[in-house]
């Protein structure tokens, strides 16, 4: 099978500009630094952790000068809060949001790189009775950085809790709650013409728990599943995360009617406004586990880095865009959080957050680098084959297309698993189905323009991890078994076990010794189908055999 130069995009049935998406910036992933705890180690100690771990961002709930000075000239990105609690004098007064902006960030940057300020902290949820004071107390806190010239360097939001939103699902009906209907418009304008991100807090394991009958765990952990679909859009969304972060986006869409109008016509409201999660996190604890939350959270780091970071992610998301699946979460995030903290009020997995110990020793591992790998859709209920009526020269074209696009061909190179049958329509169904499995089976991930079909029952289609044995043909007879016994075992495979006296060598028939052989080889040779052969007297079989008391093994 000869890979060509890619063919036109026009085997899929689109035009260049629709595969080809505008490069974000790279998402960015930090960590809550909160201290409601009797046990933390000292800050110096942390931002050392900090940068074991690779962290560059932080968010903190007040001006801590421990922490902000410990900050200094290491390079992290710090947002500081203004609580909740001194939100009220920073809305009626802008000589003290002046003040307040002076005292606790002009004064220690740059040399710590504060780059946000969160505004309160979840004000329709736990100070409602301030709601109208809020974005009045943001732009007293903007108008004093813009007056210390620091507003380009520093942006300011508040944290909105998840429950903000009236509906969640579907994604593309979702609105914000009734009660704090007149304050958006106000919050969103402000943070259009600001440039700052939206931010939520987000816990994706709390709608697990409330519906673990409709919600699996591997949708919300960030594990391979079939995934959900808003009907309304034909959006397929392969995490909770992402459904969660598609909605708020609608919500931010329909809070000015301009902008309901470009919801309705991108497919995604509010893109013109970053989206940050400031909370998101998973207690180590009962239900989640820390397996549950190692996965969520090394899934939610790939998820963030991978909206535009690396180019094989890059390749996902346009692929995903175009298809119709959902493009991604937020542009950046703050797990929640950084430690234990077991002062925390409330119910026990308040204190069960961390991603340390206070010792500093990692309640799970995680890759602040790479994350894991970005969720994929469960194998299964539907495959893509090709058509052998299109005829050889249009399944080669599509073929060369599939390799060229993501399909991972390389189980049906010369020599590899999958080689065989050495056939076009072969080939090209394996093709064909890795790159419709991959870009979440929507049926235009299915089309090489008509050289191919979806089909509902499985197909026979080589699964280069499927387990598979290479057995001796009896009927060859014993002199052709011999000969190809001695050239196996004078060929690498490892045939002391069926030596008189090895643990394989009854029974002491030509058959029995041949298939071990045999098998040894295949197994040590990647199970090529060429590695079966031996003149015809071997047969690759796909249930286990057994010689005597002596399974073969198969390294799948």
């Amino acid at each position: 099978m000869a890979l060509r130069a890619p063919l036109l995009l026009v085997l899929l049935g689109v035009t260049l500009p629709m595969l080809f998406f505008p490069c974000a910036e790279a998402g960015e992933v930090g960590v809550c630094w909160g201290t409601v705890a009797d046990n933390l180690p000292d800050p110096a100690s942390v931002v050392q952790l900090l940068k074991r771990n690779s962290i560059t961002m932080v968010r903190i709930y007040d001006t801590n000068r421990g922490v902000i000075n410990a900050l200094a000239n290491t390079g992290i990105k710090l947002m500081v809060a203004l609580p909740n609690e001194q939100l009220a004098s920073a809305a009626s007064s802008p000589s003290t949001a002046r003040q307040w902006v002076q005292d606790n960030v002009a004064k220690y940057y740059p040399a710590t790189l504060i780059n946000g300020i969160a505004v309160g902290n979840e004000v329709f949820v736990s100070a409602s009775n301030l709601n109208q004071q809020l974005v009045p107390a943001m732009r007293n806190v903007q108008a004093a950085l813009a007056s210390l010239r620091l507003d380009g360097a520093i942006k300011v939001s508040t944290p909105v809790a998840f429950s903000a939103l009236n509906v969640s699902w579907r994604p593309s009906e979702a609105v914000f709650r009734d009660d704090i209907v007149s304050v958006m418009p106000d919050l969103v304008a402000f943070l259009r013409q600001t440039g700052a991100p939206f931010m939520v807090n987000v816990y994706p394991f709390k709608a697990y728990l409330a519906d673990p009958k409709h919600i699996s765990v591997a949708y919300w952990t960030f594990q391979p599943n079939d995934g959900e679909v808003d009907d309304l859009t034909g959006r397929r969304y392969y995490s909770l995360y992402d459904a969660q972060m598609d909605a708020v986006r609608y919500a931010i869409g329909r809070v000015s009617p301009s902008n309901v109008r470009t919801s309705l016509a991108s497919g995604t409201g509010g893109d013109d406004i970053p989206l940050t999660s400031s909370e998101v996190g998973c207690p180590a604890w009962v239900v989640p586990t820390p397996k549950n939350c190692k996965h969520f959270v090394n899934g939610l780091i790939a998820n963030t880095l991978g909206s535009s970071s690396s180019s094989k992610n890059k390749k996902y998301t346009a692929a995903s865009s175009l298809l119709g699946s959902a493009g991604g979460g937020a542009t950046s995030a703050y797990i929640f959080a950084l430690f234990n903290e077991d002062k925390k009020t409330g119910d026990d997995s308040e204190r069960h957050f961390g991603l340390f110990y206070p010792n500093m020793q990692p309640v799970y591992d995680v890759d602040f680098v790479h994350g894991s790998a970005a969720p994929t859709p469960a194998a299964g209920s539907s495959w893509c084959v090709a058509s052998a009526a299109a005829g050889d020269k249009r399944l080669q074209d599509a073929l060369d297309w599939a390799c060229g696009h993501g399909a991972d061909c390389s189980a049906i190179q010369p020599g590899a698993r999958c080689f065989s049958p050495d056939t076009k329509v072969a080939h090209a169904t394996y093709a064909f189905n890795d790159y419709y499995q991959r870009n979440g089976r929507a049926s235009s991930a299915c089309d090489f323009k008509g050289a191919a079909n979806i089909v509902y029952q499985q197909p026979n289609i080589c699964d280069p991890n499927q387990a598979s044995w290479c057995v001796a043909r009896a009927e060859v007879g014993d002199k052709r078994l011999q000969d190809a016994l001695d050239w196996a075992c004078g060929h690498g495979a490892d045939c002391s076990a069926i030596q008189r006296g090895g643990r394989c060598f009854d029974p002491d028939t030509k058959v029995s010794h041949a298939s071990y052989a045999f098998n040894d080889y295949y197994q040590r040779n990647g199970r090529a189908a060429s590695a079966c052969d031996f003149a015809g007297a071997g047969s690759v079989v796909n249930q286990a055999p057994k010689i005597g008391n002596c399974q073969l093994q198969s390294k799948a």
